[in-house]
């Protein structure tokens, strides 16, 4: 049975127009959605554009099917597009969501979200199926989770050559060094984590977290181990992937 893998790329755009006069206030303002399933073969997606001008709202769906690129290449024109028209004032928010596959024989999986705005990424995650206690969530360093284990997706992002360590230890810590999270009796858990050392696609290196994975571990980190923090085995992992 072939694998399938369901991506969600919200993008919203308002953009910010002069008033006309000082009696009218109100701003156009627009977003675009984008949905993306994926299988081994095929993508398609679903462009939604909404627009709000002065209380009259229209909305336009188009969709597309084929090869990933040319998917992806048609979405990247809509959302560009829709930048140019309305000029250079523009407040762009960008959000990526994508599931968590079950990896080293777990039924561990879930809903991973990153959300960048006015520089800043903030990062949710809800996981089910994990055994109660803590567990370790990490960026890790390539979108490959084609290995039952996880380990196709190499070891900690650490960009900057840190120790691994807890976030924002003066001792050092990885980029992707996230931390803890804890799992109820029903082996339900979630973490909300916000940074600007992250960005999504942005040109540098140290920041850019687009083609890395996000990694769930069975254990807890200890945030001293060397390099990895003991976190045990990789149970649930996803490529952070546009």
């Amino acid at each position: 049975m072939k694998k399938h893998i369901a991506l969600i790329v919200c993008i919203s755009l308002g953009f910010i127009t002069g008033c006309q006069d000082q009696k009218n206030n109100a701003k156009p303002q627009r977003s675009i959605e984008v949905k993306v399933e994926r299988n081994d073969s095929i993508t398609k997606a679903e462009v939604t554009t909404t627009s709000d001008i002065n209380g009259k709202i229209s909305k336009e769906v188009q969709v597309f099917e084929g090869k990933h690129e040319e998917v992806m290449s048609k979405v990247k024109l809509i959302t560009e597009d829709s930048e140019a028209a309305e000029g250079k004032e523009t407040k762009r928010v960008k959000k990526i969501e994508f599931l968590l596959n079950p990896k080293s024989g777990s039924e561990t999986n879930g809903t991973v979200s990153f959300k960048e705005e006015n520089g800043s990424i903030h990062f949710e995650a809800t996981i089910s199926e994990l055994s109660e206690g803590n567990h370790a969530i990490h960026i890790h360093e390539k979108a490959d989770c084609s290995s039952e284990d996880g380990k196709s997706t190499g070891g900690h992002w650490n960009p900057t050559f840190e120790n691994h360590g807890a976030w924002g230890a003066e001792t050092g810590y990885h980029r992707g060094d996230i931390g803890n999270f804890q799992a109820d009796s029903d082996g339900n858990g979630s973490v909300s984590f916000s940074t600007d050392q992250w960005c999504l696609g942005c040109d540098d290196a140290t920041k850019n977290i687009v083609g890395k994975a996000i990694i769930v571990h069975q254990g807890e980190d200890d945030l001293t181990s060397q390099p990895s923090g003991a976190a045990g085995s990789r149970i649930s992992c996803a490529g952070i992937i546009e």
